[in-house]
């Protein structure tokens, strides 16, 4: 077994801010002042005497009672206060009940709360009744509380050590919990370990105090080789967002208790250098290159997501090489771009924009000359996936002819037409629209000569990348006549920040619409690929599955149930996954599932197997000579 059953371990866990997200005490005060105009004023005042008192600034028995005094509740509010309370267990807690249903004759609740509200809550989580220790409250006849029983050992100064030695515990005891009265057991010599507790909150002198500082149940259950929800707490997993990716990406990491890191802007190579060393997931947009160099001192490196359409912006075959899966977002903000391309096509042909510009310059201009529907016009796309489909559906219900380019055999949807040459649907074409990928192949696809093929009088749009389209032939086809309009939204060189000064030879020039790389950035797609890359993400980290990946053999596994899946990352080799099986039969595994997927490259095989079996099996698949990464999950 990879875990351990700790029989002569007594495990003394805190309530408020440890086995739940809150101080009970003081959601009671919010709760009971709902409505009245002094409400912020006392809560304030009770949270600062609950931090006074868990620090250690006050002694307990005084910000107790100076709490209590302050109070104004009853029955029925505590009975609302419970209600709230079962949405506010600490996330590891609600992971890992399995774990306080196996200890529930080693777990205590020992709390200098209240028992009224704290009873409910953790024995529906599995802890015993008669291990449930805290104040209670005193009531008047009218289920007002008037005070508490001072006759309780957890209402005085050092109350938990009291109690502590009443119960006599006959065996080691660890303490979790996050302020000063926790750390006092261990102070005492009652408990063998204190372990600060501080995925909700962190007390400076109480970490300073502690044996160990764990920022979730996972990781106090992983340093003690317990029975626990994760193979690996995500809590020592960091992740690093960039581009200020959407706050939803960072809500669902946090959530699952990864440690996250949000930067606004993109980084340069050594920057990300420095700050990927031990990264275990990185996002990013567009703009940070993620290169050979980086991925070489990424050591840590699981899966990479582009929150965006676009991979060109990382070095996917070192990625591969290295077992670092790479996924993206290669749907969500599809609409996004085509509303922008529709929209800036019929300002273009209308002359909208231009006129616009006079006005505000004061020149009125109320003239129909290059004023143009677009309705009977034909529409060229260059390139047609998920955007390019999408645009000529819509383009098509506007009443246009639709023409389309790409290199791949495409079915066409309702009447739009493949043109078998570059040539043919630029020599056609009255608006010219771009959606190809980043591919190195596709760099300078638009130049001089393709420039030269259109038909007098153009609109030429560009929003898929910069470094497919020779701006300054560009320029020169506007400059000259050739081009009536044009809307580009990506350049070949774009600031990193807002801060950046933005230059090009297309600044200034007529009836000309520059957009800084904002085709995607609805707050609708932005919010979907916020929620769509993650989810690709976890599920890789979670369980392995690879669906969607870009640069990685792509295996779609079923959920774990009741077995370890053991993930191996090799290279693509003869005989690799006999080494494998070799080992599995060695030590006698009982293999549940097994999944084998191959690139040219790299192959990845995924293996569940019977919970019991030894130690020595992973660290053999481990040393696999052709192993680039392994992992196990649970």
């Amino acid at each position: 077994m990879l875990t351990k059953t700790l029989e002569q371990t007594y495990f003394v866990i805190d309530f408020d801010s440890t086995f739940t997200k809150v101080e009970g005490l003081d959601e009671l005060a919010a709760i009971s002042l709902a409505g009245q105009k002094n409400r912020d004023e006392v809560v304030g005042k009770i949270k600062e005497l609950t931090d006074r008192g868990m620090a250690g600034e006050l002694s307990f028995e005084q910000a107790l009672q100076m709490r209590i005094e302050l109070l104004s509740a009853n029955r029925e509010h505590v009975e609302l206060l419970v209600d709230f309370l079962r949405g506010k267990v600490s996330d590891s807690f609600t992971r890992n009940k399995e774990f306080i249903s196996e200890y529930r004759d080693q777990i205590y609740i020992v709390s200098s709360g209240f028992r009224e509200f704290i009873e409910p809550i953790v024995t529906e989580m599995g802890v015993r009744e008669d291990h449930v220790f805290a104040n209670t409250f005193r009531f008047d006849e009218a289920g007002t509380i008037i005070g508490y029983d001072d006759t309780n050992v957890l209402s005085k100064n050092g109350g938990k050590v009291r109690l502590l030695q009443q119960l006599s515990l006959p065996g080691d005891v660890y303490v979790i919990g996050d302020g000063y009265t926790d750390y006092e057991l261990r102070e005492s010599g009652l408990a063998n370990k204190f372990f600060a507790f501080t995925e909700n909150i962190e007390r400076q002198k109480v970490i300073e105090k502690a044996d160990h500082i764990v920022t979730s149940l996972d990781e106090f259950l992983y340093l003690n080789n317990l029975s626990r929800s994760q193979s690996y707490p995500k809590s020592k997993l960091k992740v690093l967002l960039l581009e200020n990716v959407h706050a939803r990406a960072v809500e669902m990491f946090s959530r699952e208790g990864f440690q996250v890191e949000l930067l606004k802007g993109a980084l340069d190579e050594d920057e990300l250098i420095e700050k990927i060393k031990d990264v275990s997931i990185l996002g990013i947009r567009s703009k940070t290159m993620v290169t050979k160099r980086v991925l070489e001192n990424a050591p840590r490196l699981m899966v990479i997501g582009a929150f965006c359409i676009g991979t060109n912006q990382i070095d996917l075959a070192t990625a591969e090489e290295r077992g670092v899966a790479v996924f993206n977002a290669p749907y969500s903000n599809t609409r996004s771009v085509v509303e922008m391309a529709v929209g800036e096509m019929i300002l273009l042909m209308r002359g909208i924009y231009e006129k616009s510009v006079k006005l505000h310059n004061g020149v009125w201009d109320k003239s129909a000359n290059n004023s143009n529907e677009v309705r009977g016009k034909k529409i060229g796309m260059i390139g047609y996936g998920n955007i390019g489909i999408q645009l000529s559906v819509v383009a098509e219900a506007l009443g246009m002819e639709v023409l389309f380019y790409d290199l791949v055999e495409k079915l066409p949807l309702s009447n739009a037409r493949q043109c078998h040459t570059l040539e043919e649907l630029l020599s056609q074409s009255d608006v010219v629209t771009l959606h190809v990928d980043g591919r190195k192949s596709n760099a300078m696809l638009i130049g001089e000569k393709e420039f030269s093929q259109m038909k007098d009088g153009v609109v030429f749009l560009n929003l898929s990348r910069g470094h497919v389209v020779d701006v300054k032939a560009l320029a020169n086809a506007i400059k000259s006549g050739k081009i009536r309009g044009a809307a580009v939204d990506v350049f070949p060189q774009e600031p990193k920040t807002n801060d950046e000064v933005f230059e090009s030879e297309l600044r200034g020039l007529p009836n000309v619409i520059l957009t800084p790389h904002i085709g995607g950035s609805t707050e609708e797609a932005q919010a979907s690929i916020g929620e769509f890359v993650p989810n690709k993400l976890l599920s890789y980290v979670n369980t392995g599955s690879t669906y969607g990946v870009v640069n990685f053999p792509e295996v779609t596994l079923p959920p774990l149930h009741d077995a370890h899946r053991l993930l191996h990352i090799h290279q693509n080799v003869p005989g690799v996954l006999s080494k494998v099986n070799g080992i599995f039969a060695k030590y006698g595994v009982n293999i549940v599932g097994q999944y084998l997927k191959t690139s040219e490259k790299i192959g990845y095989v995924i293996t569940d197997v019977a919970k019991n079996y030894s130690k020595e099996i992973v660290q053999e698949l481990k040393e696999i000579e052709e192993t680039i990464k392994f992992r196990m999950l649970y």
